[in-house]
Formats: structure tokens, C-alpha cells, sequence
């Protein structure tokens, strides 16, 4: 038997069934998060787990701008195009 076959972590299988967050569930828990982390009321091992999902939000948010950002890109190319093959304005 390989090590390819192993059963998988049950995080790993948890994260299978959860649906993405949208950017705006995102960003409101990254604001619970920092609310939790400067009332001082966190203890060290939920700030280290604060720290750790809030990293993860944080990937996550910066990957949806970088995708929105392309999309922008994108729609500014097709329209010079469309400007382009349209011909000079009259």
C-alpha cells in the first residue's frame, strides 16, 4: 500500500464540503477577528488560532481583488478593442 491512499484529515475533509466564503463574509469575520484580538480577552492559543484563520482570510481577499483586478483588465482590453475596430470617432 503507497502513502498516496491515505484516509484524509478531517479538516482537509470539512474544508471539502464548505463552500468558499464570498469576499464580504471574509472581510466581516477578519473585523470579528480584530475586535476579538484588541478587547485582550483572547488567551494564547485562540490568538494563535485568530492569527492563523485570520491569515488565511487574508489570502483569500487578496486572491478575490487580484481576480476582480484581472477582470478589470480584461473588460478595459475589450473595450479598446471594440473602440479599435470600431473605427476613429466622427
Amino acid at each position: 500500500m503507497s502513502d498516496t491512499q491515505t484516509t484524509p484529515r478531517p479538516d482537509a475533509a470539512a474544508s471539502a464540503r464548505t463552500p468558499a466564503p464570498s469576499y464580504e463574509t471574509a472581510t466581516g469575520r477578519l473585523e470579528a477577528i480584530i475586535r476579538r484580538l484588541d478587547s485582550g480577552e483572547a488567551g494564547l492559543r485562540e490568538t494563535l488560532e485568530l492569527v492563523k484563520e485570520g491569515r488565511g482570510l487574508v489570502e483569500f481577499c487578496a486572491a478575490e481583488l487580484d481576480a476582480v483586478s484581472r477582470g478589470l483588465e480584461e473588460l478595459r482590453l475589450d473595450e479598446l478593442v471594440a473602440r479599435l475596430e470600431s473605427g476613429p470617432a466622427r
